[in-house]
């Protein structure tokens, strides 16, 4: 029976950030990239030896920007990597060198650990073994250890026994489980918190299994105990997951086919894959979040008022698309559309702040038509800000930026154009209407506006009062009716990238 730890499933919310961690600092090799296969908007990278082999696998599931989680009992907390034992000095000196911080080393059963914590806080420890030593700089050797939190940790170490792994040392509240290549730690966490899923947590572990005939044996034998087993084609592997009786989620994957099932051991992780059941998702390319390898240019994100996701295209011509999301969307919705409206243009996404019944948006509303008028304007404030933030950060040209807004996005900037004029001199606004209660008189002699209003919208009874405005103001303004509801419309994508040529 193949037995060990196949892989790990962390949470990131910052995808540049891991991949410096986790290529530059600790130095192992991206092996894979792809999209999610539960979550296609979900960006899953993958990292290990440079063959991508089992048991070296640490694997991120990208939540940009996301919430972060609470480590507690029913969770994997900690990832130990396995080193040569004569290298701990090189591994301190090289944390101390790149100013991160790290404690130890100490000792845990025997062995010398170094811990540090990754990006996202996460906690990494660096455990001196007997594996071969390859010189120096060289990556961690494989996974050497997961520590496992459960409030139940005798009903764990026994569910755990029949995967290959038998119990060893105890020292203190932590109980050793070792196989033949790794070890799985289990700490009694009785009385502690519990979990909580979100960024900063490990998600699961992955136990290795030999074959398909191997995994389907363990599936009929714990569909048999009720014990909620779930089968997936992960592509690269065949797999269960359950939980443990602490709750701990653990997958079962099989060695094979592997990594390099879709791509050369020397182009492992260079390509961006996307699961066969998605293979027809339109854009979903433009949706995931990019990053650069370590010594790659890059643009480096900064700490704006706003949460925000910069894209950029093949071939940039100098121009930018801000864009806006509607009620309950994020930074990422309107990047599909953007890209198709000025596909050369860097796309600059927005997340709103104000949340209603934990959805985002802009700004908070009283009722469907009566707006928060102090939320507006305070908000406004924050997102001239950042506009002004983000074109110095990332050298955006002021007379080549377009903001578009969708819905409460559109609404948002024509209010920010009402209450800072001359900050947007180009806009999109698709199903706009006034929120202001007072709208006020300005110059807006300067400013650029297409506004798209559905024929069947409900609220396009109100678009006219905003174009009436705009119009008033001295705004450049071209006021289409489409044939469609509130929702987008291929009508909207056309006439906004005709728009875009002329602008």
């Amino acid at each position: 029976m193949t037995s060990g730890i196949h892989h790990v499933t962390a949470i990131t919310r910052d995808v540049q950030a891991n991949v410096d961690f986790w290529m530059g600092f600790i130095g192992l090799s991206l092996v894979k990239q792809t999209a999610g296969f539960e979550d296609a908007d979900q960006l899953h990278l993958f990292y290990g030896d440079p063959q991508g082999s089992p048991g070296s696998l640490i694997s991120f599931l990208v939540w940009q920007g996301g919430a972060r989680g609470r480590v507690g009992h029913g969770q994997v907390a900690e990832i130990s990597l396995a080193i040569p034992r004569g290298r701990i000095g090189d591994w301190l000196t090289r944390a101390m060198q790149q100013r991160m911080q790290i404690e130890g080393p100490s000792r845990e059963f025997g062995e010398p650990v170094l811990r540090l914590k990754d990006p996202d806080g996460i906690i990494v420890k660096l455990v001196g073994t007997d594996v071969p030593d390859a010189g120096w700089p060289a990556a961690p050797h494989s996974i050497r250890a997961v520590t496992i939190w459960s409030d139940v940790p005798e009903q764990t170490i026994h569910f755990l026994s029949q995967f290959g792994f038998r119990q060893d040392q105890t020292d203190g509240s932590l109980t050793r489980m070792v196989s033949d290549t790794d070890v799985l730690d289990i700490r009694d966490a009785s009385g502690f918190v519990p979990g909580i899923p979100g960024t900063g947590t490990i998600d699961h572990v992955a136990l290795r299994v030999a074959d398909v005939p191997e995994l389907d044996g363990l599936q009929k034998a714990l569909s048999g105990r009720n014990s909620g087993v779930t089968y997936h084609d992960r592509k690269y592997f065949q797999s269960l997951y359950v939980r443990e009786p602490g709750e701990t989620l653990i997958e079962l994957a099989t060695d094979g086919p592997g990594m390099t099932v879709d791509e050369t051991v020397d182009q492992l992780g260079r390509t961006l894959m996307i699961p066969p059941h998605f293979e027809d998702t339109p854009d979903l390319r433009v949706r995931l979040p990019q990053f650069a390898r370590p010594g790659e240019e890059r643009i480096p994100m900064r700490d704006l008022p706003f949460e925000h996701r910069l894209r950029q295209p093949d071939a940039p011509d100098g121009s930018t698309v801000v864009l806006l999301h509607g009620t309950g969307g994020n930074e990422s919705d309107l990047l599909p559309l953007g890209s198709r409206i000025a596909p050369d243009a860097t796309l600059l996404g927005v997340r709103g702040r104000s949340t209603e019944e934990g959805i985002a948006r802009f700004f908070r509303r009283n009722s469907m038509t009566t707006f928060d008028q102090d939320d507006i304007r305070s908000e406004a404030e924050a997102f001239a800000a950042f506009l002004q933030g983000a074109k110095a950060a990332y050298g955006l040209d002021p007379d080549k930026a377009t903001v578009l807004g969708y819905s409460n996005g559109a609404n948002f900037a024509a209010a920010v154009m009402a209450l800072h004029p001359g900050l947007i001199k180009r806009a999109i606004l698709i199903r706009p209407m006034a929120v202001l209660d007072d709208l006020p008189q300005v110059d807006l002699t300067d400013a650029k506006v297409l506004t798209l209003t559905g024929a069947r919208d409900p609220y396009g009874q109100y678009a006219p009062r905003l174009n009436d405005w705009l119009r008033d103001n001295g705004a450049d303004l071209d006021a289409q009716i489409v044939q469609a509801g509130h929702e987008l419309s291929q009508a909207d994508l056309a006439l906004a990238a005709d728009w875009m040529k002329g602008a």
